[in-house]
């Protein structure tokens, strides 16, 4: 094989047909069904996270806080000092 017929041979292999036309038009179609199902399953996990973060602060804005326990070193002071100290 010579350089012309090498020159004539990546010419050609270079130029779009119509079967290359199509394959990337497949491609194209599958890549964006791709990107949407996974853009539908990010948006469907946020929703989620963020449905459960509410909920988390819903029960916690709703909820009593509970009186503050007594600790043991405040007992330990109380003994030694007395009441009011």
């Amino acid at each position: 094989m010579n350089d012309t017929e090498l020159d004539a041979l990546l010419a050609a292999a270079g130029a779009e047909t119509d079967a290359d036309l199509g394959a990337g038009a497949r491609f194209l179609a599958g890549h964006r069904a791709r990107q949407a199902q996974l853009r539908q399953r990010r948006r469907g996990w946020w929703s989620a996270a963020l449905a459960s973060a509410a909920a988390v602060a819903g029960f916690a804005a709703l909820r009593p806080a509970p009186d503050a326990p007594a600790s043991a070193a405040y007992g330990v002071y109380e003994s030694a000092l007395g009441d009011g100290w």
